[in-house]
């Protein structure tokens, strides 16, 4: 596949992106280089590779999961600027009026 300038155009448009006319022969030249790799790959003879779902042998690693104590409400409201009745205390976000 063959990327031409009018493609390039075409998406800069969707993508509102504004080009210069350097800019655009330079992305044309980069996707083009991009594709025709791309292309050479197509080429070959991957029927006897198996499929992999990681790129490595290595899977996820994962740690058993284990309940344990969480911290008090103390502890957790203990660093917090402004406390009371056992809450975190915030500035009203929202204020009362008529719009």
């Amino acid at each position: 596949m063959a990327i031409t300038r009018k493609d390039v155009d075409y998406v800069a448009h969707l993508s509102r992106i504004d080009m210069t006319e350097d800019e655009a022969a330079a992305l044309t030249a980069q996707l083009e280089k991009i594709v025709g790799y791309v292309d050479k790959l197509a080429e070959l003879d991957v029927s006897r590779v198996e499929p992999l779902a990681f790129a490595t042998e290595a899977g996820n690693v994962l740690r058993k999961d284990v309940p344990r104590d969480g911290i008090t409400r103390e502890d957790a409201l203990g660093n917090a600027p402004a406390a009371g009745g056992g809450y975190f205390r915030v500035p009203p976000v929202i204020e009362g009026g008529t719009h």
